[in-house]
């Protein structure tokens, strides 16, 4: 079996619905289509990149809540999708319950790049999914990560908060993840009819320089649908807006880490 060079990337941002999780599962989805080996890690206890990825929440025995406890190991609780490339660790509603559980535990916030390293180069890519939160689950997060996209949606108030997630990097930076950097920042919900639309990528532009990505992700509705079908994008509406935003940010994504 082909041992790979994983590279682990951190989709993150503590403020809820700025296409987060969309992007997770997009991303995963495109990498495992190019035929590349990926995990996608679903951290967010609203389990919604498990569901939007096909699995049912309820038909497996184990989640990432078993493994970051240590109660189960994360080869036994991966669960396949309908992509031959694409493996996911599901999440559950008991991850609510696991920031108490970890703060107990002795090297708490190591316990998912503890879970990571087992895998020994099997996946190509680990994308995982943050919680909208910058607790423990979040921490443990960013601890196992190489790197984080960062979203950021193009609505009043867009910027509101980064500062304290790019303070959480900082610190995680200097304490527990030296090799940690901004893989790119990614605009989404993005409409070329609306000014704000461009004041929000002038300001991400002025702020970030070259970490911004050049493919944004348009306000699209079939990628609003494609999760209550539990598909990703591409098994979907392939030929979507929505669906060729999100080749084009794989193929920069890739690109960049030739």
């Amino acid at each position: 079996m082909k041992l790979y060079n994983t590279k682990i990337i951190a989709i993150c941002n503590q403020k809820g619905g700025v296409g987060k999780t969309t992007s997770a599962v997009n991303i995963a989805s495109y990498l495992a289509v190019a035929e590349i080996p990926t995990l996608l890690i679903d951290m967010d206890p609203q389990s919604n990149a498990t569901t939007g990825s096909g699995v049912e929440i309820g038909s497996y025995k184990h989640s990432v809540y078993d493994v970051i406890i240590g109660k189960k190991k994360i080869i036994d609780s991966i669960q396949k999708t309908d992509l031959e490339f694409f493996d996911i660790l599901p999440s559950s509603p008991k991850l609510v319950g696991a920031e108490i559980e970890l703060v107990r535990m002795h090297l708490r916030e190591y316990m998912l790049k503890d879970a990571i390293e087992t895998l020994k180069g099997k996946y190509k890519y680990i994308i995982i999914d943050s919680p909208p939160s910058l607790g423990l689950l979040t921490i443990n997060v960013l601890s196992a990560a190489n790197s984080i996209i960062i979203p950021i949606q193009c609505e009043y108030y867009a910027l509101e908060g980064l500062s304290q997630l790019l303070n959480t990097i900082r610190l995680v930076q200097k304490r527990l993840n030296k090799l940690l950097e901004i893989e790119g920042v990614l605009i989404t919900m993005y409409d070329n009819r609306l000014n704000l639309s461009k004041q929000v990528v002038e300001e991400v532009k002025e702020y970030f320089g070259d970490k911004l990505y050049k493919s944004y992700i348009k306000r699209n509705v079939r990628l609003g649908e494609a999760p209550s079908h539990g598909k990703p994008i591409l098994l979907y509406d392939a030929s979507s807006t929505g669906a060729q935003n999100y080749m084009n940010l794989v193929s920069e994504i890739l690109l960049s880490n030739e």
